[in-house]
């Protein structure tokens, strides 16, 4: 199709048509904005809430105005991956958990494929346009666009909630200096009375409906946390190696949603659950050899080691001789 004869209506179709048939499971578009909630983000900022995530106070501002991201940005097309698959294995003592998304290939990857063919499929439609794909590596607001784009609303752990998909994906972002015909912003909040994550955290992160204090959220102390776990919280991560999916497993609105098809997210070997001991005979070549292109690669061996460690002194194992108290950790 000539770009000559695109409309934005027939622009967006062509578009979501081409995100759904490279497996994106939802597509919405919004123009590009200052996101709303800008201002709750910067008072979360000013509480402390980050920890020592001082890429996001740094770039604070450039969060304001998606130009920054993208020179001359009029549109968004939002977009979002399941990678629900198998349900988690019970780990025994000695095994350490690592939430869902981690199981398989590192999603930067995955999805970035799939963005720099979808990036290419729109140069082609139309060869004027400035696009730029992005997958969690920007500073852009991507839960607020996307509900801004339909696919969902805020809930109460923080996260975006779809009705069909429920939380089990990640989230990506094409950014265009094209218009596009917007979808309606997602409006309403379907999380009502529910309590469930904020119950279930195991830290108390979630501090109140809608708001996490990240410092003592698991999945920072197990991902961002560099250096010692406070120890107050140690006996708290529980068998958690990796991540956190508490305030996932216990939304309803994540029971019966579907899986995904994409083979990347499946379990790799021995991540589901992953041996412990196993992981202190590994040195810095070895470990880069196992987890270089996983999740895992971001604490790197130090952090893991250090997530590994804290999880036998909660659950040692008489085989092992890594067994210490969280006091040692």
């Amino acid at each position: 199709m000539p770009s000559s004869s695109l409309t934005p209506d027939s622009l967006t179709a062509a578009l979501k048509e081409e995100a759904i048939r490279l497996s994106f499971d939802l597509a919405g578009a919004t123009p590009a904005v200052t996101p709303p909630g800008i201002e709750h983000f910067t008072r979360w900022l000013a509480d402390g809430y980050a920890g020592q995530m001082s890429h996001l106070t740094d770039w604070a501002e450039t969060y304001r105005d998606p130009r920054h991201v993208l020179d001359g940005v009029q549109s968004i097309l939002m977009l979002a991956a399941n990678y629900r698959t198998v349900e988690p294995v019970e780990a025994r003592s000695g095994q350490g958990r690592i939430a869902r998304y981690a199981w398989g290939e590192d999603y930067h990857d995955l999805i970035r494929q799939r963005l720099d063919r979808l990036a290419e499929f729109h140069r082609r439609l139309v060869p004027q346009s400035r696009v730029r794909g992005v997958v969690d590596t920007a500073p852009l607001f991507e839960r607020r666009f996307a509900q801004l784009a339909g696919l969902g609303w805020i809930g109460k752990n923080t996260l975006l909630l779809n009705k069909q998909l429920g939380s089990w994906f990640v989230l990506a972002a094409l950014l265009t200096s094209e218009e596009l015909q917007y979808d309606k912003p997602f409006e309403g909040n379907h999380c009502g009375t529910c309590r469930a994550c904020l119950d279930a955290c195991p830290t108390g992160a979630l501090v109140e409906p809608y708001r996490l204090d990240a410092r003592r959220c698991i999945s920072y102390l197990t991902i961002e946390l560099r250096g010692a776990v406070p120890a107050e919280l140690r006996e708290a991560v529980g068998d958690r190696l990796f991540g956190c999916d508490v305030c996932q497993e216990v939304c309803p609105w994540n029971r019966r949603t579907p899986t995904t098809t994409e083979e990347g997210f499946r379990p790799r070997p021995g991540m589901n659950p992953v041996d412990l001991a196993a992981l202190f005979s590994l040195d810095e070549a070895a470990f880069r050899r196992r987890f270089r292109h996983t999740p895992l690669w971001r604490p790197k061996r130090q952090g893991i080691l250090r997530n590994a460690a804290i999880v036998l002194g909660n659950r040692s194992h008489p085989s092992t001789k890594y067994r210490m108290s969280n006091k040692e950790c």
